[in-house]
């Protein structure tokens, strides 16, 4: 049976070998990861998906900032492989979606603008931004519905204040 489920009660390692699964055990290496070092995860707008005992899904969320604008990074948004196309990943995005409070916008990401504008993320307020590592710049996408005033320019990277 498929059960959506708060991220911190799964096994971690469970939620580790599905985010190998997905996107290789080099991931620790991408620009997304340094983008949150240090950082805890956003409990309440991160969430897993179990079948059974096992972790088939997970979305995790993260205090990030660009100058001094608070912003969360959304992602990894993982499915494991044999289940990708299955209707998963919307289903974890809409469940964070849901838990979204008004002190959790805006939302950035780094991911597929085709994929991912159906939630409400496009590049358009990031052209000036900067990342601590590679990047597509067609790929780092904001969510920011309410139109909260944010930098034109200037670099992502961990949130200092939490």
């Amino acid at each position: 049976m498929i059960m959506l489920c708060p991220l911190f009660s799964l096994p971690p390692a469970d939620v580790e070998k599905l985010l190998d699964d997905a996107f290789g055990t080099d991931r620790h290496q991408r620009t997304a990861y340094l983008l949150r070092k240090g950082m805890p995860v956003i409990d309440h707008l991160s969430f897993g998906i179990e079948d059974g005992k096992a972790v088939i899904g997970s979305i995790q969320c993260w205090p990030i900032a660009i100058d001094d604008a608070k912003l969360v990074l959304v992602g990894p948004v993982a499915v494991s492989p044999h289940r990708q196309n299955s209707g998963l990943g919307k289903q974890l995005m809409h469940a964070m979606l849901a838990a979204t409070t008004a002190a959790d916008a805006p939302m950035v990401m780094i991911g597929d603008p085709e994929y991912y504008g159906r939630f409400g993320f496009d590049a358009i307020g990031t052209v000036g931004w900067t990342l601590p590592g590679p990047w597509d710049p067609r790929r780092l996408l904001l969510r920011n519905p309410d139109n909260v005033s944010l930098p034109i320019t200037g670099r992502l990277g961990p949130r200092t204040r939490l």
